[in-house]
């Protein structure tokens, strides 16, 4: 079977991404579960402890509150009110903090700290798996054993207002509900709306109903958008503290006519990084407030209560105990002990048991050798000592022995609770190794057959024959899919856990072992090919003497160097020195190229070249060296002197000598733009600086200078309808966030009211459509007139520019000048090297991808959740869209890479004359994506019980997930510009 190698490559990353998705699926497993069905009914309870005798306490204990209340700011971090903004901005929690009848905690959430996962946290005490990171977007229902299931499957009624989440999790449970999404986070004032006409609900009806929460969204919305630094912040945390005071005084004043204590609770789901999102394990995202008010609380004069700091899973348990109602059985937390301190012995004893013997179960049925776990040994330690107490005290025994005895099994019983917690916190999951093992296989197939194809591809032509229909009427391939399906069926059957792929319909699974025989055929049959037809040797006669040059080898070197780093903790958070290195090393060794071209010119020697010794290495250096993308031979580097010595001292003369050094110094600039990272994330940098509200002059200045810049460096090769509307549409993009209060008309006073955005916004991306339909045009206007070369080149241009426009609108205003930055380096590297040195596809192709990833890391980001501007997904949409949230998320994060990619395939294509370069560099640029894509697997596998797995590897792995996928995106836009330049031909 012929087929062009872009067309190939696009193909071969399709079935990767099919291999990742699968391997991901069994890497991000389901989290320790109980083997009971939550079925919800009446269930005996255990009863307490007893020696000699029976007990007569067999029931569940009463409730310890009538009602309970829980508000739920989400993004509230723990010093928004034990730090000094409390004092300020909420002054009446400061107050029942200090001196009022509660309990203070802060509460630590498990990364990923999401929303989804960590209301499963407090609701069910269990771990989520880090997958619901992804579920986060498309909350399924709930099927897990929780706090609000039980209360429903008691008779009690509840209510909710807030965050739609709950109630996608939580269907049919609430009697009344009414939900808001919390995607569209450039609202925040219609969300204050919303709860200012639920507050008096929310306050009433709290004879009626024993359940009642609130989920407020306007924090968190304001934090990614402004940051935790915003004046905004602290409005909201004084509207949040009148609406805790109206919420509490009303339960007061219930109180005093049921004579029953309620509880109101004051959480959060997570907290809020230093710009203002969410999603890691940063000390500022993990920590959050967890207040507990009740008037059983009673606090004596001097009594000084300081935050404790305890897990976010153990306010499920409190909350069951508080409710009368079973302890969920996935739960993982402790009983919050200040709740109950103040009951009587046998009470707080009966808690406390319930609890670790909850814990205990569920220790029993995920770690085989429960037996020998301290805090089981500690439970049946505390189990005997508190049935003698139980005999003691209904035998009327009053002594102090029985005191004693009691003081020493409730200490036993809190140690034995914290280390079950601790040990079933610590088994979060058991890995799908099955699935893991079909998805790495896939990945591994597929890069072997791209390896094994360099030369067919980028020594010979753009085209190459894969052998599939031999393979797969042979006899080897059915015996290959004979094998494989007997593993599956026998895995399958026999596994104790689950696995995923065992879940599949068996036509998947079956269509899966096929492809995975299907390709070990066709590696086999192309390795049999390159033996039977002598392909190394006659590559190898017919270059006797390879050389490369510096820039080649550092290509190389840098790229097989960034790949070995991935395997170390400290290189993946830290990632971006790794490309800011590699970028400046590729300016001074372009420096050096130019340099030697026009200074020595044909009389440089090749003494200064590196020798490259036949065999394998001859194909990787017909990799650089033979991938040319034009139809003229390549000059030998050694002699690749530039006809300009007429020009020697000219204007462009200079301009090649110091393009590679004006490169050097955009670059670094950018640097001190965004500081990114672990280390070095908490440091002051410019666009800390330019994000305040005392410079939003300089921003808007900067902002409005960096817009000029964009449009003279993308004006010059549109058409003049284009020129126009991208005139337009950076002017839209500068009134939209005029608009949002991000940046400021001359005319315009600081203190003006702010909007959603949404005409301005919406202006704009009617430009962008017009942009993108007019290079769509003359792109399939070119395919028509063969004869007019220029029509297609502007079509590439002006989809270009539509993007640029695009990334534009989606990035914060301080992050202009990365985009400005970005078209520069792309001008000053096409027109004073790429062009006059004449570096070949490959080069050219590495080269952008490097500055891609690069750029990426400019822009802010990282390999840390956190970092993801969701903000970018709602630009212009006044409703959430799951669709388009999407796609303008993912663009707006991966702007550098795809803006390069892009600007790759209008260069190649530009050249009248460039013959299969395109092809040949997209079968490139597949191949330098797919490299770190499955090492990575490999190396996530052998540390997946590495003390950073789920903190640093585990992020970083979905980010490889979403590049891969991206780049079969751009590998198809690749492999169709080529056919449309074929078709040309």
């Amino acid at each position: 079977m012929r087929l062009r190698s872009g067309a190939f490559a696009a193909s071969c990353v399709a079935v990767e991404v099919i291999g990742v998705a699968i391997f991901l699926r069994g890497f991000f497993p389901t989290p320790v579960r109980s083997s009971a069905r939550p079925e919800h009914r009446a269930e005996t309870p255990a009863p307490e402890p007893v020696a000699g005798s029976s007990s007569n306490w067999t029931k569940l204990p009463p409730p310890l509150f009538s009602k309970v209340v829980i508000v739920l700011i989400d993004a509230l971090r723990d010093d928004f009110v034990f730090g000094s903004k409390g004092v300020k901005y909420m002054p009446y929690t400061t107050y029942l903090i200090e001196k009022g009848a509660s309990h203070s905690f802060v509460a630590e959430a498990k990364p990923p700290t999401v929303t989804m996962p960590r209301i499963k946290a407090l609701m069910t005490g269990s771990l989520p798996g880090f997958v619901d990171l992804i579920r986060n977007l498309n909350s399924p229902a709930l099927l897990e054993d929780n706090v609000i299931g039980q209360a429903k499957a008691a008779g009690k009624r509840m209510i909710f207002y807030g965050d739609e989440t709950w109630v996608k999790l939580f269907p049919k449970h609430f009697v009344e509900y009414d939900g808001t999404t919390s995607f569209f986070v450039s609202d925040y004032i219609e969300v204050s709306f919303f709860f200012s006409r639920h507050l008096p609900m929310l306050v009433g009806q709290a004879d009626l109903c024993e359940f009642k929460a609130s989920h407020y969204l306007g924090l968190d919305h304001i934090g990614h958008i402004s940051g935790p630094s915003s004046p905004l912040i602290g409005h909201k945390l004084n509207e949040m503290d009148s609406i805790l005071m109206k919420i509490h005084t009303s339960l007061l004043s219930k109180e005093r006519e049921t004579l029953s204590p309620s509880l109101l609770v004051l959480c959060s789901d997570h907290g809020m990084s230093e710009t203002g999102s969410h999603g890691a394990s940063s000390t500022e995202e993990v920590s959050t407030p967890l207040i507990l008010i009740s008037s059983a609380f009673e606090r004596r004069p001097g009594d000084i209560r300081h935050p404790k700091h305890v897990q976010q899973t153990d306010l499920a348990a409190t909350l069951a105990i508080g409710l009368g109602l079973p302890i969920p059985k996935d739960n993982v937390g402790s009983l919050l002990f200040p709740v109950i301190e103040g009951k009587s012995m046998r009470e707080q004893l009966r808690f406390l048991h319930l609890n670790t013997l909850q814990l205990s179960k569920l220790l029993q049925e995920n770690i085989p050798s429960y037996e020998k776990d301290p805090g089981f040994e500690q439970f049946k330690m505390a189990e005997r000592l508190h049935g003698n107490w139980v005999k003691l005290h209904l035998e009327e025994n009053h002594s102090d022995i029985l005191l004693g005895l009691g003081t020493k099994v409730l200490r036993q019983y809190l140690g034995a609770l914290k280390t079950l917690s601790l040990s079933l916190s610590t088994q979060v999951a058991q890995y799908d190794i099955y699935s893991m093992v079909i998805g790495t296989v896939v990945v591994l197939e597929v890069l072997t057959l791209l390896l094994i194809s360099i030369p067919h591809v980028l020594c010979r032509k753009a085209e190459l024959d894969i052998a599939l229909l031999s393979p797969v009427f042979s006899l080897l391939f059915y015996l290959i899919f004979l094998v494989l399906t007997a593993i599956h069926v026998v895995v399958c059957t026999s596994s104790e856990s689950s696995c995923y792929f065992c879940s599949f319909p068996w036509l998947a699974a079956g269509g899966v072992m096929v492809l995975v025989s299907a390709l070990l055929c066709a590696i086999l049959s192309a390795l049999a090919r390159m033996v039977i037809d002598g392909t190394l040797l006659r590559k190898n006669a017919a270059h006797p003497n390879l050389e490369w040059s510096e820039v080649e080898l550092l290509l190389l070197l840098g790229t097989v160097g960034h790949v070995l780093s991935l395997g170390a903790s400290s290189f993946v958070e830290e990632e971006h020195q790794t490309w800011y290195f590699l970028v400046n090393t590729l300016c001074l060794a372009l420096s050096q190229e130019t340099c030697r071209s026009y200074f020595l010119r044909d009389d440089y020697g090749p003494q200064h070249h590196f020798h490259v010794e036949q065999g394998f290495e001859g194909i990787f250096a017909c990799t650089l060296q033979d991938s040319t993308g034009y139809s003229v031979p390549k000059p030998d580097r050694a002699g690749k002197g530039i006809p300009l010595a007429e020009a020697q001292g000219g204007y462009k003369w200079w301009a090649v000598l110091a393009s590679p050094w004006l490169v050097l110094v955009c670059c670094r600039l950018l640097r001190s733009l965004n500081q990114t990272g672990v280390q070095g994330a908490h440091r002051p940098d410019l666009s800390h600086w330019l994000t305040s509200s005392d410079h939003k002059v300089q921003l808007s200045g900067l902002a409005a200078l960096s817009l000029l810049v964009i449009f003279m460096l993308i004006q010059r090769g549109c058409s003049p309808m284009s020129k126009v509307a991208l005139a337009l549409g950076l002017l839209g993009v500068f009134c939209y966030r005029a608009a949002i209060g991000n940046v400021l008309f001359p005319w315009q006073p600081d203190n003006k009211g702010i909007s959603k955005g949404i005409i301005e916004a919406r202006f704009v991306y009617v430009f962008i459509l017009g942009i993108l339909f007019m290079g769509t045009k003359d792109l399939l206007k070119s395919q028509i007139i063969s004869a007019d070369f220029k029509i297609k080149t502007v079509g590439f241009w002006e989809i270009y520019s539509g993007l640029v426009l695009l990334a534009a609108l989606l990035l914060r205003p301080h992050n202009l000048p990365v985009l400005a930055f970005s078209l520069l380096i792309q001008t000053i590297m096409t027109k004073f090297i790429w062009k006059p040195l004449k570096h070949d596809a490959a080069e050219i192709t590495v080269m952008h991808y490097w500055f891609g990833q690069a750029f990426f890391y400019f822009q802010g980001n990282s390999n840390n959740i956190a970092t993801i501007d969701i903000s970018a997904g709602f630009v212009g949409l006044d409703t959430y869209m799951e669709v388009p949230a999407t796609f303008l998320t993912v663009f707006g994060t991966y702007v550098g890479p795809v803006l390069w990619a892009s600007h790759l395939v209008h260069f190649l294509s530009s050249e009248a004359n460039s013959g299969s370069a395109l092809s040949r560099a997209c079968f490139c640029y597949a191949l330098i994506c797919s490299v770190p894509v499955a090492t990575y697997i490999i190396l996530v596998t052998s540390l997946r019980y590495h003390l950073f797995i789920w903190s640093v590897f585990s992020p970083k792995l979905l980010y490889e997930g979403m590049h891969l996928l991206i780049t079969a995106a751009l590998c198809v836009v690749f492999t169709a510009t080529d056919q449309t330049s074929y078709t040309r031909a």
